[in-house]
């Protein structure tokens, strides 16, 4: 998969010169970002790369729960990314909602059309069929207007932040990483055409406007 995502983040800069990538939070990208960081690091142009989130826990950034955490960890603190290219979903803010609409003017800032079209969108995928912090039944799945929204999850933190489906969608490119044994009915709901994204919210990616491709291994594979 680091080479398909390479390939995503050379073509961008070739067309436009710059490349916008979304990242996953969660456990399951962590090897992914630290074999992209080992590989790519002197290879890919780093200063032409913005980097996003898709959601994150409403918890300080040193905690260990936090998804912008995980991401320095394992590939921002490792490649030559610009600061001022970084732009992690802040959690320092009052509330939930406080920083939602700061991401959103974030997002807006750096993308002036009527939604954000990243060229790549890194999501995975849970038991449940969520993706993102977008569970079953969330209001982030049909909300028509925001791009982020401050959501409850049934997880652990429950406080969040996470793009909207409607955000989600809109990119060129998604690439769902999926893992585990655990995570092979929620696949195969989440590619079901008669799945409905109110119980199953990752079914929702098939109206995507761009490509998604769905990495599995051996173990989650329908």
């Amino acid at each position: 998969m680091t080479a398909a995502i390479a390939g995503v983040v050379h073509g961008a800069v070739e067309r436009r010169g710059r490349c916008s990538l979304l990242l996953s939070g969660g456990s399951t990208p962590r090897a992914s970002y630290e074999l992209l960081a080992a590989r790519y690091r002197d290879r890919l142009p780093w200063d032409q790369v913005q980097l996003f989130w898709g959601d994150e826990r409403f918890v300080p950034s040193s905690d260990p729960r936090s998804n912008a955490r995980m991401a320095r960890e394992a590939l921002v603190d490792r490649v030559p990314c610009p600061p001022a290219n970084v732009h992690p979903i802040p959690t320092a803010l009052p509330s939930p909602a406080a920083a939602a609409a700061h991401y959103e003017d974030t997002l807006r800032a750096h993308f002036p059309g009527e939604q954000p079209v990243f060229d790549l969108v890194l999501l995975g995928l849970g038991e449940d069929a969520h993706t993102a912090s977008i569970f079953p039944g969330s209001p982030a799945l049909a909300e028509p207007a925001r791009w982020v929204m401050a959501v409850t999850a049934p997880a652990d933190p429950p406080l969040r932040i996470t793009l909207t489906m409607r955000a989600l969608t809109a990119a060129a490119q998604l690439f769902v990483v999926v893992s585990g044994a655990g995570k092979a009915e929620a696949l195969r709901r989440a590619l079901d055409p008669a799945s409905a994204p109110a119980e199953y919210p990752a079914a929702a990616l098939q109206s995507a406007a761009g490509r998604v491709v769905w990495w599995t291994d051996r173990a989650a594979a329908p």
